[in-house]
C-alpha cells in the first residue's frame, strides 16, 4: 500500500514538472512573438545625432561613429555631451549633491559582457537559461541596442558623501536643464522596453529635454510627437 502511494505521488510530481516545463516553453514562444511584433516600434533614424533612438526594436545605425572624451575616473562619453555633463555635475555640487558617472560608453564587447553577467546572475538564482536571458533583457539591452554604445548615456550614482535617493531626486528635477532625460521612467516600460532605471540618463539637448520633462514624455513619445 505504501509503495503504491509513493508511486502515485511520484506520478503527480512528474506531471507537475511536465506542466510547468510546457508553460515555460509557451512563455518563451509568447515572448518571441511579442518581440517580433515589436517591429511596429521601428523609428526612422533621426538626422539629429542627439535624438537617435536606440532600443530593443531600433539598433544602432551601421554607420554610427563616436569621438570619445575620457572622464577623470576612466569612464568615457561622446565628446559633444561632455560640456553639458560637466556643467550639470558642477551645479549638483553647488547644491551639495555629489555624483559619479558609474558607467558611460560601452563597446559591443563590453555590452555583451554586461549582458552575460546579468544572465549568470539569474542562473545562479536557479532560473533556467532561457528564462534568465529573458529576465536579463528587462535590465540590460542586447548588444547593438544599447544607448551606452552611442556614448550619449550615463549611469549616475551617488559618491561617498551623498545618498542614492538624493542623487536620483536631484537629477529628476534638474537634469533637463542641462539637456539630459531620465531615459527609462517607471511608467514608460512598455514603450521603452526597459525596466525603471533612476540612474540612467541620456543626452538629447536642452530644448528637447525640457519639453519632455514638462510633458512627461519618454524619447520614443517625443520623436513620435514631431511627426
Amino acid at each position: 500500500m505504501a509503495k503504491k502511494k509513493k508511486e502515485n505521488w511520484f506520478k503527480k510530481l512528474l506531471r507537475t514538472v511536465v506542466v510547468v516545463y510546457l508553460l515555460l516553453i509557451l512563455w518563451q514562444v509568447a515572448s518571441n512573438i511579442y518581440s517580433k511584433l515589436g517591429t511596429t516600434h521601428k523609428i526612422p533614424t533621426s538626422e539629429e545625432w542627439n535624438l537617435i533612438v536606440v532600443n530593443r526594436w531600433n539598433e544602432i545605425p551601421e554607420d554610427y561613429s563616436v569621438e570619445l572624451m575620457e572622464l577623470s575616473n576612466g569612464q568615457k562619453v561622446d565628446s559633444r555631451i561632455y560640456p553639458a555633463l560637466q556643467e550639470m555635475f558642477d551645479a549638483a555640487r553647488e547644491d551639495e549633491i555629489y555624483m559619479v558617472v558609474a558607467d558611460g560608453y560601452r563597446s559591443m564587447k563590453m555590452q555583451q559582457e554586461t549582458m552575460n553577467e546579468k544572465v549568470e546572475e539569474y542562473k545562479k538564482r536557479g532560473y533556467m537559461n532561457f528564462i534568465a536571458e529573458k529576465m536579463a533583457e528587462k535590465w540590460v539591452a542586447a548588444p547593438g541596442t544599447s544607448e551606452h554604445q552611442l556614448g550619449l548615456a550615463v549611469d549616475i550614482n551617488a559618491d561617498v558623501q551623498t545618498y542614492g535617493w538624493e542623487v536620483y531626486g536631484w537629477l529628476a528635477n534638474h537634469a533637463h536643464e542641462y539637456g539630459f532625460i531620465q531615459r527609462y521612467p517607471e511608467d514608460k516600460m512598455k514603450i521603452t522596453g526597459i525596466s525603471y532605471e533612476p540612474w540612467h540618463y541620456r543626452y538629447v539637448g536642452e530644448e528637447a529635454a525640457t519639453e519632455m520633462y514638462e510633458k512627461n514624455l519618454c524619447l520614443e513619445e517625443y520623436i513620435d510627437s514631431l511627426k
